[in-house]
């Protein structure tokens, strides 16, 4: 099922999002999810360690003011079938993903009445949040692994269906930590899509219909090959370096927002720092040299 974007709220973590200080990123979430007033739910089904993950976010939330937090752990595709579970996503105003593998949450939820109740209820304005793992599911083709630090090549990267709870778009997490832009690159140029979000870590993107805020300390790389002129896709083979040309990259920190139907940043004022520099250097008068 793709979400309609009327309603959708997103607030997607490059992982290792801030717990002990401010929580400036779990603290939008909890934010948009109602306040103290939300009913969050917190789903371990990526994680090895899913009591002491959960109970750790358990315990944020929390401390931020929220009274109703309730872990759902899906072991088995059964268990996305369970009636209490279930009652509990009905009831959630967020829902939020740990980390840990993501092919995990995709090979346990797709296609089960939990995903077709997460899809349903994003649609009539449940907020779902999640980090590193929790992010690179977001997308309906996901990163499952890859290389970090290395050059573009069709090897260095394995995509699997995600949750299409962002369709259209490629993302990867741990950003500039781990030198991510070759497989994100790699990634992007063999889908049928035009965008790819890498986002850093403490980082998240917040969307809201069809516009994303950054979050966080970090920025996000925004590869857009909408405009692409040339590649050799087609003539390599797969162990092969890849070539690009005429790819569009944005840098976006904090504050910095972006617009998913026209593919572009959105600053103040709609005028771009660098356009407003080109004007003030066209009005400046020349000095002439001694």
């Amino acid at each position: 099922m793709v979400v309609s974007d009327t309603n959708r709220q997103l607030v997607i973590i490059g992982g290792a999002e801030d717990k002990q200080g401010d929580c400036t990123i779990l603290r939008e979430f909890v934010r948009r999810s109602g306040g103290i007033n939300a009913r969050i739910v917190v789903m371990t089904v990526a994680t090895e360690l899913p009591r002491e993950v959960g109970e750790d976010y358990m315990r944020i939330f929390e401390r931020l003011g929220v009274e109703d937090v309730r872990i759902v752990d899906t072991v088995e595709r059964e268990d996305a079938n369970t009636s209490t579970y279930l009652e509990a996503i009905d009831k959630a105003t967020g829902v939020f993903f740990t980390g840990g593998n993501q092919a995990r949450i995709t090979s346990v939820l797709r296609e089960t009445e939990l995903d077709r109740l997460l899809h349903k209820r994003l649609a009539e304005g449940l907020v779902i949040g999640g980090t590193s793992a929790g992010a690179a599911m977001m997308p309906d083709m996901m990163i499952v692994e890859g290389d970090s630090e290395t050059n573009p090549r069709i090897e260095i990267v394995e995509m699997e269906p995600g949750m299409a709870f962002l369709p259209g778009v490629v993302i990867d997490q741990h950003f500039a930590q781990r030198g991510r832009i070759g497989r994100l690159l790699s990634a992007v140029a063999q889908q049928p899509v035009n965008l790819g979000f890498g986002i850093d870590e403490n980082t998240a993107i917040v969307v809201t219909n069809n516009q994303i805020e950054v979050v966080g300390e970090g920025a996000i790389t925004v590869l857009d090959v909408s405009g692409i002129t040339h590649t050799n896709l087609g003539q390599i083979l797969k162990d092969e370096d890849l070539a690009l040309c005429g790819v569009k990259l944005h840098i976006l920190p904090h504050g910095y927002r972006f617009d998913l139907a026209s593919r572009q940043p959105i600053f103040e004022n709609n005028v771009s720092t660098t356009n407003q520099t080109d004007a003030q250097a066209q009005d400046m008068p020349l000095v002439e040299s001694a």
